[in-house]
Parts: C-alpha cells; structure tokens; sequence
C-alpha cells in the first residue's frame, strides 16, 4: 500500500452518510505526516498525566470531555502534559463537533508540526465513519484480471484467457438490465475480514468497455447510470473458458466449488465456451442458483436425497414383489400336493 498521509485523509471524496466534513485549522505544515495504524485514540488519559500505553502513532480525536480538559489546563495555566503529549510523533489531532481548541494547545501543537483538523459531526458518529473509511484504505488488496458486474443483486466476477468473451458477455448482461462495476481491471479489497469488494482499479476512466472490433465504448452514455455501480462485495466468481472436448465437466454440481482471493473463499463455476451456448444465460441462471444457496435451497444436493430416495423405494418395491411371489408360488405348490 502506498503512503497515507493527513492531507490525502482530507481529501477523501466521501458522500451522504460516509462524509467526515474534515478542514484545516491549524498545523499546515504536518500534513504530510504519515497515517500508518488505521485506528483512534481519545487522549483523556494522557491527558491527565498518565502516559503508559498511549497510542500516540494513532489519530488523536478531542471530543468534549477533552476540550473542556485543556480548557481547564489553560485557565490554571497548566500545559505540562500537553507539552508531554507532543513530544511524541502524532500525526494530527481531531476537533469534533465544531470545538476550537485553546490558543497553547494550538502554539504546542504547531510547534510539533502536528496538523490540526476539525469537523462539526458529533464524536461517536465521526469515529464510525472514520473507521469505515481507514478500514477500507487499509485493506489488504489485490488487482485481477476480469469483469465485474451486478446479476440479480449478486456480485459476479467473470474471469477468464483473454478474448474468451468476458466482456461480451458483460455487455449482454448490462443489456439485459444488469449492471457493470468495472471491466478489465478489478481493484479487490478484504473489508472486514471476510468481504471482498470490488470496484474499478481506475476510477478516472470511469464505466468503459473495450469490445473487439468495436473499440472502448461508454456504458453510462449508453445504457444509462441505472446501469452502472461503483462497487460491489464479490459473492459468486465464474470463470470462461474454451470447450475441451477431452475434459470432463461437472453436470450436477453437487459439491460446491470454490477460490480463495485475499483468503476468504468464494463460490467457483467453470464455464465452458464453445458456438451455440449463451454465456450470459448462465450467468444470470447461476446467479440465481446462488441467490437460492443463500436462502437454503441447494438444487444439486435436493436432486441427489430425491434420486436417494427414489433408488432406495424402487429398490424396496422391488424386494417386496420378489418376496411375495416366492410367497405365492410356496404356498401354491402346497395345494397341489394336497389336492394329489
């Protein structure tokens, strides 16, 4: 990952409910300082003198109990632990809920080219966002190859050889009413652990295409921006490739198959291509197959337990009437020897 620095953490372009409202107040010339751990520290307790396990690497957030705090250092004309807290390399301090903080803590705090930010959002609701925001630069991430598009509310990320038709079959799934997150380059991040989230690894050139023997077409002036998204969590990974008439495709399905990227397992489907099949049918059909997984129905292993079941009654039914006619041929052969 590339150096994260407080003058890239202000220029985040955030939107709606993900915004921080982040300005400058103070300590212009620390703003390259780098941002390395993607955690927040409320300094009460340095504050107040105690500064074993202080987590000066991490931004510093100052709320209202800490502004009244060096409020009250001021007015007793006490800055020691201020001056303490300092000495050691911070890479900004936050102001929530419009807070100013007093003209020495402002003087200390240039003095260590330490930059001073402030936003007027309420703490606890700044920190979760800020914590959404720094868990998502700090992901691990990985570029691959493929397309990736939205089917039936299901992320799908079509890989495959180049000139396989991953495109083309993206294209026909944006026609049918889907829609493209990115094409060619995918940019995927591990959030939280366990989600993969996918979206262009080149936001500038924006929801383009290149089709062969069209050329770089542009999906929203095309199709519209109901047809496009930014991101979207990879849940299902489909993979194209030439039909190999000496390779032994699965036909039932009934043990799910699937890839690790980033070290969460997604669903795997191979698909083969030749002339005559309809790729983005089977996209959309095996989209709809994993949205079903998710609700608990799994159609391949429901087909073998009725194939089971269907096996295990013949074999019964056939058992019974076997035994019956020994039965009846016994029982016959006992009257005519009576009759005898």
């Amino acid at each position: 990952m590339k150096k994260f620095t407080v003058l890239d953490l202000l220029s985040l372009d955030l939107k709606e409910h993900n915004a921080l409202d982040l300005v400058c107040i103070g300590g212009r010339p620390g703003l390259s300082n780098e941002i390395r751990i993607p955690d927040l520290n409320r300094p009460g307790l340095a504050l107040g003198g105690f500064y074993d396990k202080f987590g000066f690497d991490r931004i510093q957030i100052f709320g209202r109990g800490e502004t009244a705090f060096i409020r009250k250092l001021a007015s007793e004309d006490k800055t020691e632990t201020i001056d303490e807290i300092f000495k050691r390399d911070i890479p900004c301090v936050i102001f929530t809920h419009g807070l100013d903080p007093t003209d020495d803590f402002r003087r200390i705090a240039e003095g260590a080219d330490c930059p001073i930010l402030q936003t007027d959002l309420p703490s606890s609701e700044f920190s979760s966002r800020l914590m959404r925001a720094l868990s998502n630069i700090f992901a691990p991430h990985e570029m691959i190859h493929g397309v990736l598009v939205e089917v039936f509310g299901i992320g799908v990320i079509i890989l495959g050889d180049s000139g396989v038709g991953k495109s083309e079959a993206a294209l026909e799934l944006v026609e049918r009413g889907h829609r493209l997150v990115a094409d060619d380059a995918v940019d995927i991040s591990c959030v939280a652990g366990n989600i993969l989230l996918g979206a262009g690894a080149n936001r500038a050139l924006g929801h383009h295409m290149e089709i062969r023997g069209l050329g770089i077409i542009n999906v929203t002036h095309l199709f519209g921006v109901g047809s496009i998204r930014d991101s979207k969590q990879i849940q299902l990974i489909v993979e194209l490739e030439q039909w190999d008439s000496n390779k032994e495709y699965d036909r039932i399905g009934a043990e799910e198959r699937t890839r690790d990227i980033l070290g969460v397992s997604i669903p795997y489907l191979q698909v083969p291509v030749k002339p005559g099949r309809n790729v983005p049918i089977i996209i959309e059909t095996a989209a709809m197959n994993e949205r079903l997984k998710k609700m608990g129905y799994f159609s391949a292993r429901e087909f073998n337990q009725s194939v089971l079941k269907w096996l295990e009654s013949e074999h019964a039914r056939s058992a019974y009437f076997q035994n019956n006619g020994l039965l009846h041929r016994d029982v016959r052969s006992e009257i005519d020897q009576d009759e005898a």
